[in-house]
């Protein structure tokens, strides 16, 4: 086992610890780091909101990678259940996970703006616990891949070097989405990975999508794939279960990782 050494981020709104993830094998391994910590934000006001992070030992300023939960997850979720650090190593990615609540991963009518904390924060703090200053990756699942693609598209291609999107949770109308998922029409048109101006921009950036043919999402990813033919698609056994997202895991990394940066 290795010893994960043991330190404190001095400054800004932000705590950190190294330390072994629970539930997660990133910390008992010779050939990752891992930490996790906590950060304020005037995006998500009264919370405190919990990052987790997992780099290659040895790697000086490792590619970043934005993991980015479903509903119902949390920071946790990308190496407790999905294991994800168990391909830092192979890929010399550097993933970093956060809790973005159940807000969709953009700003809603409470005040409440998950994406902006994400860009405004926990970015900029992954940045100075890595040392990469390049261009970030994002890989999401379910609601998370649906805020890779937003974020991602609000960044543009100067900023993001290649999104994964696994099992996306798209819709391609107002009244088609699910509860809660958006405050209201407007909201929805506000920020719908679908529109024009949206498809411009992540034309320009690599765009990897997976999808179980099972998936109650099928049809608006194969949707999205039409109206970005960029994008590549696969649509293979499976559904929206976590043992898909595990199973692909392996191979979105690695692809992520011979985007050029």
């Amino acid at each position: 086992m290795s010893t994960i050494p043991r330190r404190a981020l001095l400054g800004g709104a932000a705590g950190a610890v190294a330390l072994g993830l629970a539930g997660c094998g990133a910390g008992s391994r010779a050939d990752v780091l891992a930490s996790a910590g906590t950060l304020t934000s005037r995006h998500c006001p009264g919370r405190t909101v919990h990052w987790q992070l997992a780099r290659p030992k040895g790697v000086q300023r490792p590619p970043l990678v934005v993991v980015l939960h479903g509903k119902g997850g949390d920071a946790s979720h990308a190496f407790r259940i999905l294991h994800l650090d168990d391909h830092v190593a192979a890929t010399g990615l550097a993933l970093a996970s956060v809790d973005g609540g159940d807000d969709y991963w953009h700003r809603r009518r409470s005040g409440v703006d998950p994406g902006a904390m994400v860009v405004d924060d926990l970015i900029p703090l992954m940045r100075k616990e890595t040392g990469y200053e390049g261009r970030i990756a994002f890989l999401g699942w379910s609601m998370g891949g649906y805020g890779s693609l937003l974020l991602a598209s609000e960044l543009g291609p100067e900023r993001v070097s290649a999104v994964v999107a696994e099992s996306a949770a798209l819709w391609t109308t107002p009244g088609a989405s699910s509860p809660g998922a958006f405050d209201d029409r407007e909201d929805f048109l506000a920020h719908d990975v679908f529109a024009p101006g949206r498809l411009a921009v992540l034309r320009r950036i690599p765009v990897r999508m997976d999808c179980g043919r099972s998936d109650p999402f099928v049809s608006g990813n194969r949707a999205f794939a039409r109206a970005l033919p960029s994008a590549r698609l696969t649509v293979d056994d499976g559904g929206h279960t976590a043992a898909y997202w595990r199973d692909h895991a392996a191979a979105q990394l690695r692809w992520v990782a011979a985007q050029p940066r």
